[in-house]
């Protein structure tokens, strides 16, 4: 039966290509003996009509405009196969495009995990020991604080020259120039952060380690785990550490601040080194936490029983700490230029804590170590008489107001909230995460042109 349309307006139609008006519709029905109803179906007729209309359909798609590639239409020549190949590595940039805005979840599930592995092994990895070892024994250093210009050495040995600049792109710490062999450094340490030696050393750890671009966060995050330990351990020789650690420990004169001057490095460093070695070289459990001002926690380790808290899925980074915990309290003290100590009973046991305050790019911060406590006895500042009683996770501990103070005002107060814009924002997705790929490749180009230029 005939229905007032040519073969090719059929075929548009048929294919998805164009909407037909209501009275085609209808004598399309009536000539293939089906209801109006069965023909305005969302699924298309054929497997090779879907494919043909996922390719149109993807290919308008912003993934594929990023790319400036030109459009391809699947004409009949176009065989099934390669059709279906075509909207399979559309459908892959797809995926891996959305993949890229949740990054922060699957960070920090990954982080979760990480820290759950280093907790099981004491937070040890005693290869990268060894490694940091060799490179101290290359370049003859067997004691006091590792040098710049010992560590311009281990890279000389690499066959890196360390540059020092000051317009590093803003999502870096450091930036390797392979071909050319530059380590690019800032001019100062970071505020708050890594010296210009471990900034070095990190860089190096890299290359000493076999890195390869991160295809995964997981990957990502374990890359920058093993360079931090392996400049940790470069810094403060495991050997020299231990031997120093032992004898403070006799004498019970512990303190994070010594062995920090002893090795000269940074607070947070000689925290975290301590965690590596206080188990398995000094029978000691313990925790590490770096707490923000407003009580977020940005790192931590745990092997001592300390209950952190946690979101559903294990993640502790960025929970609130206890109010009453000393990573909290010793923001309020006047003086903090020393270590503040405090004993806190918890539900999982008594515990003592030491906490230095600092400054840093992003706002102040607390570095504190804590032991069980059995073990404060060997730790200078034992004798504090600070002491509270955290029952966290507890909500009525310091999660809610009191409830004088919640009848008082609820209904009468309004606050405007800060809104931390990588709430909302997605990690940078680049070659390597966080870090901005046009700054990155315009500062490269812009040193490369400058070594060109003739010299005076």
């Amino acid at each position: 039966m005939p229905v007032g349309l040519a073969a090719s307006q059929l075929s548009l139609i048929e294919n998805g290509k164009r909407e037909p008006r209501l009275s085609q519709l209808d004598a399309i029905a009536t000539a293939l003996e089906v209801e109006t109803g069965d023909l305005l179906r969302q699924e298309p007729p054929t497997r090779r009509a879907a494919l043909e209309l996922d390719l149109i359909r993807l290919q308008q798609g912003s993934v594929y405009h990023r790319l400036g590639l030109p459009q391809l239409k699947p004409g009949r020549s176009m065989d099934d196969r390669v059709l279906e190949s075509l909207v399979g590595l559309h459908n892959e940039l797809e995926r891996r495009s959305k993949e890229a805005i949740a990054t922060p979840e699957q960070a920090r599930r990954d982080a979760t995990a990480l820290r759950g592995e280093m907790e099981a092994r004491n937070n040890v990895l005693p290869e990268i020991d060894t490694l940091a070892q060799e490179q101290l024994d290359a370049v003859g250093h067997e004691r006091g604080s590792l040098t710049h210009r010992s560590v311009a050495q281990i890279a000389n040995r690499l066959g890196f020259e360390l540059v020092f600049v000051n317009d590093l792109p803003h999502s870096t710490r450091s930036v390797t120039d392979l071909e050319n062999g530059k380590i690019f450094l800032p001019t100062a340490s970071i505020p708050g952060g890594h010296g210009l030696r471990s900034l070095a050393l990190q860089a190096l750890a890299h290359r000493l380690l076999g890195h390869t671009q991160p295809a995964t966060y997981s990957e990502f995050l374990r890359q920058r785990l093993e360079i931090n330990y392996f400049a940790a351990a470069t810094l403060m020789p495991k050997d020299n550490a231990v031997e120093y650690l032992r004898k403070a420990k006799k004498e019970r004169n512990l303190a994070v601040e010594d062995f920090r001057d002893a090795f000269g490095v940074t607070h947070e460093t000689a925290a975290m080194r301590l965690t590596n070695l206080a188990t398995t070289e000094l029978d000691l459990t313990l925790h590490f936490l770096r707490v923000d001002e407003d009580g977020s926690i940005v790192r931590a380790y745990v092997n001592d029983g300390l209950e952190l808290p946690a979101d559903p899925s294990g993640t502790v980074e960025g929970q609130y700490v206890c109010r009453h915990f000393a990573s909290r309290l010793a923001f309020e003290m006047t003086t903090k230029a020393a270590e503040f100590h405090q004993y806190t009973d918890t539900p999982t046991g008594t515990y003592w804590c030491s906490t230095q305050t600092g400054t840093g790019t992003d706002g102040d911060f607390s570095i504190t170590i804590g032991v069980p406590f059995d073990s404060a006895k060997y730790f200078r500042g034992s004798d504090t008489s600070y002491r509270e009683t955290s029952t966290c996770p507890d909500a009525r501990c310091c999660s809610k107001p009191a409830s004088e103070l919640a009848y008082r005002w609820d209904g009468a107060a309004w606050a405007s909230a800060k809104m931390h814009q990588h709430v909302l924002s997605p990690l940078p997705s680049g070659t390597f995460p966080g870090v901005d790929d046009v700054e990155l490749y315009d500062f490269l180009d812009r040193h490369t042109r400058e070594d060109d230029l003739p010299r005076a």
